[in-house]
């Protein structure tokens, strides 16, 4: 089939080699920076999502959900008129009365290319090919999966809330999620990456249905704590209002981190300010974790809960290149 997208020849490397872990917008904001800082990107995608067009061809033809995918997907094409050309028909969306009706024509695409090839991974390669992707798009897992959360609900009972899109709506505080199967095979080439790979983010984007499922498949788990990779973890912007993260502090966020997966290190931690309740208190937390915060305006101008690219990739460079910013606190550990 030739090279994997967003290769280049044998003996050629620009940028640091980076995995970028999540699913949906957030993974798709990581991305976007990551692409403007090397040429050496893998995502790794979360496979649980059972809402909408990818709920509906996971349910029709027992399948991987493909949205996440072919969002990172679009988030990698090549910046010019081919890439962005066959990235807008990778996202095109029908609006119809039929059943085609909120499908996107690249979930389309990548399931004909897996019943094609009886292959995910070569599947999405393909596509990769298509777009001229500067990295690779990669699923956690090749079994389909279900999330499953424990919630606590306003009266202190305990209750168990099933599938990916009724958690996401979840108001009520998460104690635990778990995936169904319990312990699934990681993709053999995920682990790879991971293993492989000189830095890993984590976030942004839906902690508990995005970030969370990859630290419950334990090959890639074991990747993540056991390789040589350092861990920076972009957080978000706001909390969701209605959703998952409803009421958590920056620091709720690491701390979900740790109760899910204490022996993970987390290396650096980057954090927009305004989005920051108490820089005081979130900087006391990393200290703890001998993580370096970094605290930088990341988000975009308009106001909107969205990561900029342009700053977080300068972000995302400074803490590589071992670089605090003037907002951030000057302990903690060294990157070099």
């Amino acid at each position: 089939m030739g090279p994997v997208p967003g290769t280049l020849p044998r003996g050629v490397r620009r940028g640091p080699r980076v995995v970028a872990i999540g699913g949906g917008h957030g993974l798709s904001a990581t991305l976007s920076a990551l692409r403007l800082m090397t040429d050496q990107i893998t995502a790794v995608v979360t496979v649980a999502d059972d809402g909408g067009s990818s709920g509906r061809l996971r349910e029709e033809l027992a399948v991987l959900p493909p949205g996440d995918l072919r969002m990172a997907l679009a988030a990698l094409c090549d910046d010019s008129d081919w890439g962005r050309t066959w990235r807008d028909v990778l996202q095109h969306r029908f609006h119809t009365d039929g059943p085609l009706d909120q499908h996107a024509l690249g979930n389309l695409l990548i399931v004909t290319l897996w019943e094609l090839l009886g292959d995910p991974v070569a599947g999405l390669d393909w596509v990769g090919r298509l777009l001229g992707a500067r990295g690779r798009v990669l699923p956690m897992t090749e079994v389909p999966l279900l999330i499953e959360a424990e919630v606590r609900r306003a009266d202190g009972r305990l209750e168990t809330v099933r599938g990916q899109s009724s958690v996401a709506r979840t108001t009520d505080p998460i104690t635990q999620v778990r995936l169904v199967p319990a312990d699934p095979p990681a993709c053999l080439h995920a682990v790879a990456a991971v293993e492989q790979a000189d830095w890993v983010v984590l976030g942004p984007g839906s902690w508990y249905t995005s970030v969370l499922p990859h630290l419950l498949v334990p090959e890639l788990r074991s990747a993540l704590v056991r390789g040589g990779a350092r861990v920076v973890v972009v957080l978000n912007l706001s909390p969701e209002e209605h959703g998952e993260t409803a009421g958590m502090h920056a620091e709720d966020y690491l701390a979900v981190l740790h109760d899910h997966a204490p022996e993970l290190e987390v290396h650096a931690v980057v954090a927009d300010p305004r989005a920051v309740e108490d820089t005081g208190r979130l900087a006391e937390h990393c200290e703890a974790r001998d993580a370096r915060l970094l605290l930088r305006q990341v988000g975009r101008s308009d106001g909107t809960a969205r990561h900029d690219p342009l700053r977080l990739a300068a972000a995302l460079r400074d803490v590589v290149e071992g670089v605090l910013g003037d907002l951030g606190p000057r302990g903690g550990r060294g990157f070099h």
